[in-house]
């Protein structure tokens, strides 16, 4: 359960309950704080992702050169900056990898595994 409490005007957030409130609790809130509070229940329906059609449709086309580009953007390098951590690889190279001109070898996996805190199997 969440329990929000915001300002009237502004909407901004006094301050946030997350877990298992009390009734008693959520009762109080209710009195002191009236329309400014917001409970919400938890869904507890969850759903593997990896079960989904979006991600199954997600993953058939993700190839290992993608996955490195979205590794290198999501840590916010440049070609430039992944080759020099890669022990000195040109932005050339980096770019071929990319784009699926060059594979990945076991033992470059192994260091895309290391700089982006990852298993090798990403980069496969």
């Amino acid at each position: 359960m969440l329990a929000v409490v915001k300002k009237s005007h502004t909407k901004e957030k006094i301050f946030e309950i997350r877990g298992a409130i009390p009734p008693d609790v959520v009762r109080f809130l209710e009195t002191k704080y009236g329309q400014d509070l917001s409970v919400i229940e938890d869904d507890e329906t969850y759903v593997d992702i990896t079960q989904t059609p979006w991600y199954k449709k997600t993953r058939s086309r993700m190839t290992p050169g993608r996955t490195l580009k979205v590794y290198r953007e999501r840590d916010h390098l440049t070609q430039e900056e992944l080759g020099k951590r890669l022990g000195g690889l040109s932005i050339q190279k980096v770019s071929d990898l990319e784009h699926g001109r060059r594979g990945i070898s076991k033992d470059l996996a192994k260091k895309l595994a290391v700089v982006f805190g990852t298993s090798t199997d990403k980069f496969l």
